[in-house]
């Protein structure tokens, strides 16, 4: 059997190979524009197992092995560099870790989401954009507006802010911006639109996305968003893993019987977290519980605190929906066990 720890870059990669029958170690470089990947692992005998550290631009690697019938294992990045106690870093030396880690069966593998989920994930990352572009554009309209010593907020916006935008003393350039930013606003709301469609179709045929939309606050984008970040909810034996692998959990540094903890990690998904908290606010003004935490920690620690603080909270009631759904089968092992170790987790992004 032929192993391989790829150290992959986007126009090439690195690869440390043995055969574990003969033994035999080769060490080489594979550039990937020219052919010289491809050929090289369409040369090679089945089964072959290839390990690399997660990144976003391998896709294409990904299917041109699984074409070839080579199996391919995706690691954690931190907990792969975390093995390695020299300072030297090469692009050698990293593939030779790679393979030692998979000689030696300590390989951090994590969960891959499908190909199908990929591209809805694709879907969540082009809305959010989308919605991001379209709030710079409301606020270069609003410091227009402002500037004209109009200010109307949300009302700035309405048919009736619309015209008053329209009607504005400004200069020529001024007003062509004024213009051309109303003219992107309306193209973006009609492509935003359309793809709150899409995403709503979306949820409505998934199972588990549905069934997290009955929750007060959740609506399709989040609960899709959801699903899709944590994948099988059996890879989550408790919710503080949930809330870990979103990045809600303090930072802490405590030592010497001295507890010091600080802000949220921030090691998630940054999208998701920013859904969570958007939700958690409206889930508030329906959920008593929730209410009466945000009212609390508000007075406490101020609003900023308070509003982590509830997503944090929505996100273990989404997780807690979706485990009390999941088939005995797949969490027996769970069962009477209030610790345990953590299933792998993914390291994939949107």
């Amino acid at each position: 059997m032929i192993i391989i720890g790829c150290d992959f870059h986007t126009r090439y990669q690195q690869i440390a190979m043995m055969d574990t029958e003969t033994g035999e170690l080769v060490e080489r470089r594979l550039e990937h524009e020219n052919g010289e990947a491809r050929a090289f692992y369409a040369s090679l005998p089945k089964p072959v197992v290839v390990g690399m550290e997660a990144t976003g631009y391998a896709q294409w690697f990904e299917r041109m092995l699984a074409e070839f019938g080579h199996e391919l294992w995706i690691g954690h990045a931190s907990e792969i560099r975390a093995g390695v106690v020299r300072k030297q870093k090469t692009d050698a030396r990293d593939a030779l870790h790679l393979l030692h880690l998979l000689l030696e069966k300590r390989f951090p593998r994590i969960w891959i989401p499908s190909p199908a989920e990929r591209d809805t994930r694709q879907l969540l990352r082009h809305r959010h954009k989308l919605v991001c572009f379209r709030v710079s554009v409301k606020n270069q309209l609003h410091a227009l507006a402002m500037s004209q010593g109009v200010c109307r907020k949300k009302k700035l916006f309405t048919a009736r802010g619309r015209e008053v935008l329209e009607k504005l003393s400004l200069g020529p350039w001024a007003r062509r911006r004024c213009q051309e930013l109303l003219g992107m606003l309306d193209q973006l709301n009609t492509v935003i639109d359309e793809l709150d469609r899409a995403v709503q179709q979306q949820a409505e045929s998934h199972a588990e996305a549905a069934r997290l939309m009955r929750h007060p606050g959740v609506g399709p984008v989040t609960a899709l968003a959801f699903v899709l970040t944590l994948g099988p909810v059996t890879r989550f034996r408790r919710s503080k893993h949930v809330v870990s692998y979103l990045g809600l959990n303090p930072k802490e540094r405590s030592s010497g019987g001295k507890q010091r903890t600080s802000t949220i990690s921030k090691q998630g998904n940054t999208m998701m977290r920013w859904l969570l908290v958007e939700a958690a606010q409206t889930a508030a003004r329906y959920d008593p519980e929730l209410l009466r935490l945000y009212q609390r920690l508000k007075f406490r620690r101020g609003a900023n605190v308070a509003k982590v603080a509830i997503a944090r909270k929505l996100a273990v009631k989404l997780y807690w929906m979706l485990r009390a759904t999941a088939s005995c089968a797949q969490l027996a092992p769970m069962q009477g066990s209030s610790r345990g170790t953590l299933v792998p987790q993914a390291g994939s992004s949107f």
